[in-house]
């Protein structure tokens, strides 16, 4: 086994501690450091200084163009490639995880036995689920089924260079939801992925706040509308699902509750009762299927029913922006790391 042969892009912007517990487990794992390399989308914090003290490889994106993840890893890929051209695969990974103890070499031994897995990615933990019912929410929703096949991968992952370059990288314009479209790209390629039954990262979502976690529903569903309008209506039917349930649940039944109060004398208001029934069902799902325990369960059933809202907020600021023509700007949750 040679982990020589890896190279990794680590991305952030204000990530500050996280961003040095980050390095910390890349470098325990990565023989050889020179292969790691930081792209900052316009931090404010100590994160770049932070990186440079630890060695670190520091790519500024121009604060000219807007900042995207997708614009971020497309530079760090297009650094290593450039400068280690025998580079065969590539981990990248968001600058608020840890990666997993030995998760470098299990990836690489399954991408090395399969020519035709284009990428091997993992499952995601929250560092801290119990800090609050936001982290507890985002820790259950992390959790995908594995499979010698799936869809798509996350932000985390360790990608073949030659699939990656195949597809000319990711997205750039995209400011969310730029993994699944680039592995929609891999897959009419015949490029497969694979997600393991292991925990692959250690994320720290740190959310505190109601509002940090409305705004981070409201940037899916901006990833909703946009990966609906690019492949919805496409072989793949990308997202068509859960676009019309956005609709449906954060727009259509509140207004038509309210819309109809003055026709129907207060009657349609009856219509609110559709979403205890919806929470119900969540709930059922979250101990019947996945086996929640009864407080992850319903936890996750009733912001998974608020999110709606926040997806349809998304879903609708998207198609204004659109027709606006206006240039999209990152949708950011997260607070400034703590220095």
């Amino acid at each position: 086994m040679s982990l020589n042969s890896i190279g990794v892009v680590a991305i952030g912007r204000n990530e500050g501690e996280r961003l040095k517990a980050c390095f910390d487990a890349l470098k325990a794992q990565l023989s050889e450091r020179s292969h790691i390399v930081y792209v900052d989308s316009g931090s404010t914090d100590n994160s770049i200084d932070l990186v440079r003290k630890m060695g670190g490889i520091v790519i500024e994106l121009d604060a000219a163009k807007p900042f995207t993840a997708a614009r971020a890893r497309n530079a760090g890929l297009t650094y290593l490639t450039k400068h280690f051209p025998t580079l065969k695969y590539i981990q990248f990974v968001d600058g608020d995880c840890e990666l997993s103890p030995g998760w470098l070499a299990e990836a690489y031994q399954c991408l090395e036995k399969n020519p035709q897995l284009a990428i091997v990615c993992g499952q995601r933990k929250e560092i801290s689920p119990e800090a609050s019912i936001y982290n507890q929410y985002t820790d259950l929703e992390w959790y995908k089924p594995p499979g010698e096949e799936v869809d798509a991968c996350g932000g985390d992952a360790l990608i073949r260079v030659k699939a990656i370059q195949a597809v000319e990288g990711y997205n750039s314009a995209l400011i969310c939801g730029e993994e699944p479209e680039m592995c929609i790209r891999l897959r009419r390629l015949n490029w497969k992925i694979c997600r393991l039954d292991r925990i692959m990262v250690f994320h720290d979502a740190d959310m505190q706040r109601f509002s940090e976690w409305w705004k981070r529903a409201v940037r899916g569903g901006w990833a909703v509308s946009e990966g609906f309008a690019m492949y919805g209506q496409a072989p793949e039917k990308y997202m068509a699902h859960r676009y019309v349930s956005g609709w449906v649940w954060g727009g259509l039944l509140p207004g038509l509750a309210l819309l109809g109060i003055l026709y129907t004398h207060g009657w349609s208001l009856l219509l609110l009762l559709l979403y205890p029934v919806l929470v119900l069902r969540i709930f059922r799902y979250c101990r019947q299927t996945n086996g929640y325990k009864l407080a992850d369960s319903a936890v996750y059933a009733v912001l998974c029913t608020l999110s709606k809202f926040a997806q349809a907020a998304g879903q609708l600021q998207y198609w204004l922006t659109r027709w606006q023509r206006r240039t999209p700007l990152l949708i950011e949750y997260k607070r400034t790391a703590v220095k």
